[in-house]
């Protein structure tokens, strides 16, 4: 079952006045729960936080009572409940560029048959906030709230090389893998895609995450001071190969980034509802 990065509560740069420790451990819990995951006991939540049984056993009865957890008493597991739900889509539908950039993704699925999506950082993952796929039987089945590695995905490294050198360095440090041969081929991946987004203004992932997927990518900084993000459109390689990621998909994608940009600052009389 895979872990996910620990909280340290040992860690000095969080522990501070005003720090709630219990409410990052709450936290933690709800992150555990992952996107298409079946419902999950403590032990699983014990293993996936870290976190103690007795610390679990609270804090799943105190989310319970809450309505961000359901317990099924047949199953002894617990799942999302509605109030995380809620939560969740209150937080998209109230992002203007995951709004904004439907129609466009719409779009750029139809004309390149490929999957498009939008996505931003948490730790040190990337988690899709919008999907839009074409009508292909081929094309990737990722959802809304799926995560993918940040360092060798497509989408992972479109979203490092749109951010400042300090802000990379800081991931580095924080979550670049310890064993040095993992940590050389991620460092590796991320000056190769600095390189070719100064070279052409995006990057390219031919199997860097999964062998078959393949991923063209660009990221995007809202000029409102919101979070950055990365788009990518990805497929297989029937779907995406270098001639058409070069001559297609790349430029496609830029001129989306530059469509969004004017549809947010409202430089363009096209309609957020509308199909572009």
């Amino acid at each position: 079952m895979r872990k996910r990065t620990k909280f340290d509560p040992n860690d000095d740069t969080l522990n501070g006045e005003g720090f709630s420790t219990s409410l990052v451990r709450g936290l933690q819990i709800l992150r555990a729960f992952g996107s298409g995951d079946p419902p999950l006991g403590n032990l699983d939540l014990m293993e996936r936080t870290g976190l103690p049984k007795a610390t679990v056993s609270r804090l799943t009865y105190t989310l319970s009572a809450l309505g961000y957890l359901v317990y099924d008493e047949a199953l002894r597991r617990y799942s999302l409940g509605t109030a995380s739900v809620s939560l969740g889509y209150t937080a998209l539908s109230s992002n203007p560029v995951v709004h904004v950039s439907r129609p466009l993704m719409h779009a750029l699925a139809r004309e390149t048959g490929a999957a498009v999506a939008l996505a931003g950082l948490e730790q040190n993952e990337m988690v899709y906030l919008s999907n839009c796929r074409s009508e292909s039987l081929v094309t990737l089945r990722l959802n809304l709230g799926s995560r993918l590695p940040l360092w060798n995905s497509g989408m992972g490294l479109a979203f490092l090389v749109g951010l400042t050198d300090d802000e990379r360095d800081e991931l580095k440090r924080n979550f670049l893998p310890k064993n040095r041969v993992e940590r050389a081929e991620m460092i590796k991946l991320l000056d190769d895609a600095l390189a070719q987004y100064a070279r052409l203004g995006y990057i390219t992932a031919f199997g860097t995450w999964q062998r078959h997927i393949r991923a063209v990518g660009i990221p995007f900084r809202p000029r409102d001071g919101s979070p950055p993000v990365a788009f990518t459109c990805g497929g297989i390689a029937e779907i995406i190969d270098s001639k058409s990621a070069r001559q297609k998909i790349g430029p496609a994608l830029m001129d989306l980034r530059e469509k969004l940009e004017s549809l947010l600052e409202g430089r363009n009389n096209i309609a957020i509802g509308d199909e572009i």
